[in-house]
């Protein structure tokens, strides 16, 4: 999704650049998959390096959009990185949140548990032992069906059916979840003194995460929040209608602000 919104960004006029993350994808890096919040961060602060430097860029009039996880990155990025002159996220998941507490915090009380996991499973890797990894489940229809949340039903479908890419996998190292749990992409949010949009669907499950934030944002005055309506977390990323509202509203926002 990132590819479509890149795509109807430079039909608008823009020079746009998406990435594969360090570990992942057509990107190199060992053990695969790995996802720490410094090399995602660091990931985008490279790509605002390389897109200063092409031709006919103004390095002055850089934003910054951030779609799911890599929203709450973007927000984190953001923070110190004073060369993204805007920035907005669409459908805001922040990755450590939900590492550390689970999906609508639904998992604080086995916090301890599985801090205990991730440590041992850091020393089996320090050791030269097996590299375990979280979320690489092969779900048949009926366990997609049955899973509690809309956001997980429809990834699955997304991710795994509708828009799979051979290059791309939801599992992540286990040992990854030492650098997670500690993260929160509202940390020091405040530092955010530029334009902010935050985007996402009055029917997605994930959307406190974007209320949180976007609460949280208290250094910036010109900030914003749009709420697509009837959409979902992963509807945002393919529904025509909810594409063309996200579009048409960043059209605005980066036409005024960079």
């Amino acid at each position: 999704m990132a590819g479509l919104y890149a795509q109807r960004l430079a039909e608008l006029g823009y020079v746009t650049i998406t990435a594969d993350a360090a570990y992942q994808g057509a990107s190199e890096g060992e053990p695969r998959q790995t996802d720490k919040p410094y090399y995602r961060i660091e990931d985008i602060h490279g790509m605002a390096d390389f897109v200063s430097h092409y031709a006919g860029v103004d390095p002055s009039r850089i934003g910054l959009l951030g779609i799911c996880g890599g929203g709450g990155y973007s927000l984190a990025a953001s923070q110190t990185d004073k060369r993204f002159k805007a920035v907005a996220t669409l459908s805001m998941f922040n990755s450590g949140r939900v590492r550390r507490n689970g999906y609508e915090d639904t998992q604080i009380s086995t916090i301890q548990e599985r801090l205990r996991l991730a440590s041992e499973a850091r020393a089996e890797e320090a050791n030269g032992g097996k590299v375990l990894y979280i979320g690489d489940q092969k779900l048949t229809d009926a366990q997609i069906a049955a899973l509690p949340f809309v956001l997980y039903r429809q990834g699955f479908e997304y991710y795994g059916k509708t828009h799979a890419h051979p290059n791309s996998s939801s599992r992540y190292t286990m040992s990854s979840l030492l650098d997670l749990m500690r993260f929160d992409a509202t940390d020091h949010i405040d530092l955010i003194d530029k334009p902010l949009l935050m985007i996402a669907g009055s029917n997605a499950d994930s959307l406190y995460m974007t209320q949180d934030a976007f609460s949280k944002a208290t250094g910036t005055s010109d900030k914003k929040l749009f709420i697509i309506p009837g959409a979902t977390h992963i509807e945002t990323y393919w529904v025509p209608k909810y594409v063309n509202a996200a579009v048409n509203e960043m059209r605005s926002f980066f036409k005024r602000t960079l």
